[in-house]
């Protein structure tokens, strides 16, 4: 699937490109300025654009001076962008229309105008790792330093950009070719224009007058404090917030689906449990037996279709069982449950799950490991001596093993779980020793 390329012309006369993919509901996604380019960015990450239009009418466009569309721009604003995107809305002829802003102010700041011009035509509203204000970012390494970099060197500051959004270790598909690519899209003049522009940028008082009904994401990101998406997500009337960790965004779409479409055929939203302060909760890790050796084995492409079963399988069975993801590390997972038995349970699953897989060109084998206590939540993650146990249990167990602790055992006995004493192990970090129990889920 590609998208359809169009051209218009906004009411000030620029020719702007922009393209449609799919049927159904019209959905209008506002990129991240100035890093756009509508056959590009569909082609390096098809999965999440495809995604989208498999349930939508997409349509995407560049903004003036990026893109596909016209290059020779003197002047950049806010009002110019809205001119954009008002002349596509027009060619397009979109009536009533879901309007997604990525991972950009001003994306953000396009969007949330047009649901304010337009109240009666934007049903929907997505915001993707939002931001009010670039001072949110005042505190990070990043936000301190990136228009400085882009000032001082354009090229080095769109490769850095890439690494920082798709994570320096992170396995995401579309980081190596977008960065290649990304400064091919705006000229450097342009490019500075827009990122002068994002700097002053304010979106405070579109948040306030939003009515409309409204998905605040965040994806596990480097750059976005989780605080500053929940702020947003605050301020608008009946807003979710939905935190969810994913390098090359293939949930985003059936994240943004399952909020528009609710009751649409295979729609099904990704667990966001998040645990209470104070909580008892259980922390799961899960990790590939063999991982490294596989992605040798079998090279990038063929083990990335490897480890997107793997993904498949664990979130489905995590929401099986009421587990919430709190974010994977490409090779695993970390989730937590209200319920020790529910946690317990879902290890089995996944085991039973994992030993069932058949893929021709690899198998997939875990190790699970758990952890029961209070662990402290932060920026949607957990944190403390409960997680950091569970990890280091984990890390112990073999290839279709579950391991816990005296602890969790003691919590499970009744329930007619079978164990197996492995002794006492003493975790790195910890000053007394933890006796450990094999679940027996092959008997």
């Amino acid at each position: 699937m590609e998208p359809q390329i169009h051209y218009c012309t906004t009411s000030d006369g620029f020719g702007i490109a922009w393209g449609e993919a799919g049927r159904g509901p019209a959905l209008l996604y506002c990129g991240p300025t100035p890093f756009t380019h509508v056959q590009d960015l569909f082609a390096i990450n098809e999965a999440a654009y495809g995604g989208l239009a498999r349930s939508f009418r997409l349509i995407m466009f560049d903004s003036r001076g990026t893109g596909m569309s016209e290059r020779d721009v003197t002047d950049v604003s806010t009002a110019t962008l809205l001119m954009d995107a008002e002349a596509v809305i027009d060619a397009a002829k979109l009536d009533r229309f879901v309007v997604v802003a990525d991972m950009a102010l001003l994306a953000a700041s396009t969007a949330l105008q047009l649901a304010v011009d337009l109240p009666e035509r934007v049903t929907h509203i997505v915001l993707e790792s939002p931001v009010q204000n670039e001072r949110e970012l005042a505190d990070t390494p990043w936000g301190r330093t990136n228009l400085a970099l882009a000032e001082l060197d354009w090229a080095v500051y769109v490769q850095t950009l890439m690494r920082v959004l798709g994570g320096w270790d992170a396995e995401s598909a579309w980081i190596d070719p977008t960065a290649k690519a990304a400064a091919g899209w705006v000229d450097p003049e342009v490019g500075l224009q827009y990122r002068r522009l994002q700097q002053a940028t304010d979106i405070s008082h579109l948040i306030a007058a939003v009515r409309q009904p409204t998905l605040v994401l965040r994806n596990d990101p480097n750059l976005i404090p989780a605080r500053a998406c929940q702020r947003i997500a605050a301020k608008i009337p009946g807003a979710e917030f939905r935190q969810y960790t994913d390098p090359n965004y293939e949930q985003w779409a059936e994240l943004i689906r399952a909020f528009v479409l609710p009751s649409s055929p295979g729609s099904t939203a990704v667990s966001t449990e998040r645990a209470a302060p104070g909580g008892l909760r259980t922390v799961l890790f899960t990790d590939i037996v063999g991982h490294t050796e596989m992605m040798q084995r079998l090279g990038d492409a063929k083990g990335r279709d490897v480890l997107r079963e793997h993904e498949r399988i664990t979130r489905e069975t995590l929401k099986q069982h009421g587990g919430a993801e709190v974010k994977t590390m490409g090779d695993g997972f970390m989730a937590s449950f209200g319920s020790v038995t529910s946690a317990v349970e879902c290890a089995i699953a996944l085991q039973r799950a994992f030993s069932n897989f058949q893929h021709q060109t690899s198998n997939i084998q875990i190790r699970v490991g758990l952890n029961a206590g209070e662990p402290i939540e932060e920026d949607g993650d957990l944190f403390g001596a409960t997680v950091i146990l569970a990890s280091r249990i984990a890390a112990k167990a073999g290839a279709g093993e579950i391991l816990v602790p005296d602890t969790v055992r003691g919590l499970l006995s009744g329930k007619g779980f079978i164990f197996g004493d492995r002794g006492d192990f003493v975790p790195k970090g910890f000053d007394e020793g933890v006796r450990l129990w094999d679940v027996r889920w092959q008997e």
